[in-house]
């Protein structure tokens, strides 16, 4: 795998922002000191903690980022049905504004992609990517491989993270999905797509900083029936 200073320019980063005052700077300063980044797309979705107004002093000073906001609360699918649409780059990645996820593994993603063995790229927060990990919350663990087993019974894949943040694609292929959920049901509803659409998906182990409810974590357990209803709508009621 080729290394950070190796790799050319080619890569747009996605990031939906709601209310991350407190770390969407520092999440922006590391996702920019990533070599093989050539834009950012970030959509904030009607922010109210003062997110929006830090936003617009780093996107001025940053050709490299496109700043954009929705009037309204839309959801982070919403955000990234917005984001997508305005990616240029070649491959396409997603990252949450918060500190749970390390913009340094964007090589390890990008990799399989740029050596033309896959089109899709997931990042496993199960199959290890450094040698420690914050223990959390065992509940959300068993929700999270419970819907992992229930996405890849309908999709046949042999996914181990249906449910992580770091989603890779080259740029045509998630450009010509339609991404229809407005929540956090984009990650099951995408599963479904890629999986249909016979693409080659890999899947590579990333490292994970877990934060707690009181740090700002927003994915509840309504989000889970909510996951499952995708699984079920994405895979088996509608035929495209």
């Amino acid at each position: 795998m080729k290394s950070n200073d190796e790799i050319e320019p080619c890569l747009t980063v996605v990031m939906p922002v709601y209310n991350e005052a407190a770390t969407v700077a520092e999440v922006i300063q590391s996702v920019l000191a990533q070599r093989p980044v050539q834009q950012l797309v970030i959509v904030d979705d009607c922010s109210q903690d003062g997110t929006w107004e830090r936003l617009q002093p780093i996107a001025q000073s940053e050709p490299r980022i496109k700043l954009i906001r929705h009037e309204v609360n839309r959801g982070k699918g919403a955000a990234l049905r917005t984001g997508i649409a305005h990616a240029t780059s070649a491959v396409v990645i997603i990252q949450d504004a918060d500190l749970e996820y390390d913009p340094a593994e964007y090589c390890r993603l990008i990799g399989p992609i740029l050596s033309g063995q896959a089109d899709v790229v997931y990042g496993s927060r199960f199959r290890g990517g450094s040698d420690a990990r914050r223990v959390l919350y065992f509940w959300h663990s068993v929700g999270n491989n419970f819907l992992t087993l229930c996405s890849n019974m309908a999709t046949d894949l042999n996914l181990t993270d249906m449910e992580t943040c770091y989603k890779t694609f080259r740029r045509e292929l998630i450009q010509r999905i339609r991404i229809e959920e407005d929540r956090f049901g984009f990650e099951p509803e995408i599963t479904a797509k890629v999986a249909k659409a016979k693409v080659r998906i890999y899947e590579v182990g990333i490292s994970y900083s877990g934060r707690t409810y009181a740090e700002g974590k927003k994915i509840g357990w309504r989000d889970g029936f909510q996951a499952l209803w995708c699984i079920w709508r994405y895979n088996f009621w509608e035929s495209k």
